[in-house]
């Protein structure tokens, strides 16, 4: 399996390159080693993004960026909230992302900024445009506000640590639901080696994740 992480982070080092690095890595362990991480640093790519805008064509690196993510078999998707919203170099990645390059892909979004006020731009926001891309959103978004970088250094409060292990098993749950069949039509739970044909009681079993999209909709009348 594919594990992409896309982190929209400005500055070296960033706090949103961090969190995303923690989430890679605790989605990491629950996948047991069965995913490979690849991370697109987009501002590497600004440039690239900018001159793609302009000229209609995708350059050699940005062309693997973007070859990457449909590949991908699961995204990490980590920017900086500015203006209560996602990075203006983040939506651009996305916009010149294939429209259908992410139906049904699991995704799990984060962002970093300086007051937990703007936590609520992961709801406004960022589940939305991947919504609108057909994405299969993990139910618990990550937001690392300034304090909650606990002791200095890449050290995080228990709060934190625990969304995050929270959503990095959803992500992998979901990545585990869609990892490639196997002989006979079977699907096979990378961490185990069971199969969906196993008999009852053997095998891992998943808690079933409904989609933030599915649960809004039953809440309308």
């Amino acid at each position: 399996m594919k594990l992409v992480v896309i982190t929209a982070g400005l500055t070296q080092p960033s706090s949103t390159r961090l969190l995303a690095d923690r989430l890679a890595e605790a989605a990491g362990q629950r996948l047991h080693g069965a995913a490979g991480t690849t991370v697109i640093e987009l501002r590497e790519l600004a440039v690239d993004i900018a001159n793609n805008f302009v000229t209609g064509f995708a350059n050699a690196r940005l062309r693997e960026a973007l070859a990457a993510v449909e590949e991908a078999d699961g995204l990490i998707a980590v920017t900086p909230v500015f203006t209560a919203s996602y990075s203006g170099l983040f939506k651009s990645f996305f916009d010149v992302v294939d429209n259908t390059a992410l139906a049904g892909k699991p995704v799990l979004i984060a962002a970093t900024g300086g007051t937990p006020r703007h936590s609520l731009a992961l709801e406004h926001a960022l589940r939305p445009l991947f919504a609108y891309l057909r994405a299969v959103v993990a139910p618990t978004a990550v937001y690392a506000a300034s304090e909650d970088w606990g002791g200095g250094g890449d050290a995080f409060t228990d709060g934190l640590s625990e969304r995050i292990s929270r959503a990095a098993a959803e992500l992998a749950d979901l990545m585990l639901r869609r990892a490639p069949g196997q002989a006979g039509g079977e699907q096979q739970d990378v961490t185990t080696g069971q199969t969906d044909g196993a008999p009852s009681g053997q095998g891992r079993e998943f808690d079933e994740v409904i989609p933030f999209e599915q649960q809004l909709a039953a809440l309308r009348p």
